[in-house]
């Protein structure tokens, strides 16, 4: 377990604290655990607490911003690299804030392909 107050990263996936959410981000309905990063082989990186609200940016999918609520315990919440054959640390985010999360290196490639506006 590794604990996360400003800033960490689980495989290709960067989790760090930020003021807001971007004006234009649209707030998503939750229905069951939230996959804040998902994967073409199927580990993707889940979050099963109800407390965290998850807001997405229209027009780019590699970029997502999570409220952390009171509805949280005091621990936080855990990020789980759904992984089993190559399982790596899972993250908890703590305290009451808004975490954005990237994958940095394909964030990159598509903002230099002009796949991203």
């Amino acid at each position: 377990m590794k604990t996360v107050e400003k800033m960490g990263a689980q495989g290709d996936v960067v989790f760090r604290r930020v003021e807001g959410v971007p004006a234009g981000a649209k707030k998503m309905k939750r229905k069951g655990p939230l996959v804040v990063a998902h994967s073409e082989t199927g580990h993707h990186h889940v979050i099963q607490e109800p407390g965290v609200v998850q807001f997405d940016i229209p027009g780019n999918p590699l970029v997502c911003y999570l409220q952390l609520t009171d509805g949280l315990s005091g621990d936080g919440c855990s990020v789980v690299h759904q992984r089993p054959w190559d399982s790596r640390v899972f993250l908890v985010l703590v305290g009451l804030s808004l975490v954005a999360v990237t994958s940095p290196l394909w964030y990159g490639v598509a903002l230099m392909q002009g796949w991203l506006q």
